[in-house]
């Protein structure tokens, strides 16, 4: 496996990759490697001839009172996770390759990014579209492999990709969660035991939502208010937001439909963790 820091050797290797005819898989991460980006990078390899992955802790997708500073880092780790499970090439520009001195460009989709988590965290998603579409044009990947677990950043992600015509496969992979339901996330080394056991009331919400539905309840008002009243019980856990949502457009739905994500996030602790799971009737 080959670490690559510079744009341009980055795009060399591309180049000399597409001429052998070789299909560029891609998974974009900011490190801190877990089983979830692990799972992305099996599929990246289960379909495609080279595989890259990114690690770039992106800087203008953290608000001014965000963890970007203290934001998990282990390169030596994740390299050898990324190694080990088959990637090809990891490109891990510093932020002065990817933002030069007086960098000015930004892509910004609308509508969908003021909601969920587009309210608390403006500028977020401006910042996420901008790096992932520099990562794709230097990159060029013919798939990219996203994790159903940031819901809101992959629908915007394939919504970016339609209208600007790019030129490649958004891949959707499961949630991976650890093996009592709490969803694997970098942040959640920032726990301590006490937070992490009370995060699990984020996925037994969701998983108790679901069996609600399949019992017959289909009023999104009273799958919400179930969340929020089992979620409560837990002081440690304070809500940011519940929210029921179509799982492709983000519009609010008063009942679960065909594809009908349901969406949280909330501080335990100090830690903000978000979570989700997609209802089907």
């Amino acid at each position: 496996m080959r670490v690559i820091e510079n744009i341009g050797d980055m795009k060399a290797v591309i180049k000399s990759q597409k001429a052998a005819g070789k299909s560029i898989g891609f998974v974009p991460t900011m490190g801190y490697l877990h089983e979830g980006h692990i799972s992305l990078v099996k599929a990246s390899t289960g379909e495609n001839d080279f595989t890259v992955m990114s690690i770039f802790i992106n800087p203008t997708q953290f608000g001014p009172n965000e963890d970007f500073e203290k934001y998990p880092r282990d390169f030596e780790r994740d390299c050898r996770m990324a190694e080990d499970a088959g990637v090809d090439v990891v490109f891990a520009p510093k932020a002065k390759e990817m933002y030069p001195e007086g960098y000015r460009t930004y892509v910004d989709v609308t509508g969908i990014t003021g909601v969920l988590c587009g309210k608390s965290r403006p500028g977020h998603f401006k910042g996420v579209t901008t790096v992932v579409t520099k990562l794709f044009n230097i990159v060029e990947p013919d798939k990219a492999y996203f994790g159903q677990k940031d819901a809101q950043q992959l629908t915007v992600i394939k919504k970016m990709v339609w209208d600007l015509n790019m030129d490649l496969e958004i891949v959707t992979c499961p949630i991976v969660r650890e093996a009592d339901g709490l969803a694997m996330s970098s942040r959640n080394v920032y726990l301590n035991a006490q937070e992490r056991s009370a995060a699990l009331v984020l996925s037994q919400s969701l998983f108790k939502a679901e069996l609600l539905v399949k019992s017959g309840e289909r009023s999104t008002e009273n799958i919400l208010k179930s969340i929020e009243d089992n979620i409560a019980s837990n002081k440690l856990v304070n809500v940011d937001y519940i929210e029921a949502v179509d799982a492709d457009t983000l519009d609010p739905v008063e009942s679960i439909g065909k594809r009908t994500l349901v969406a949280l996030a909330a501080r335990v602790g100090a830690t903000r963790l978000i979570d989700n799971i997609i209802l089907e009737v």
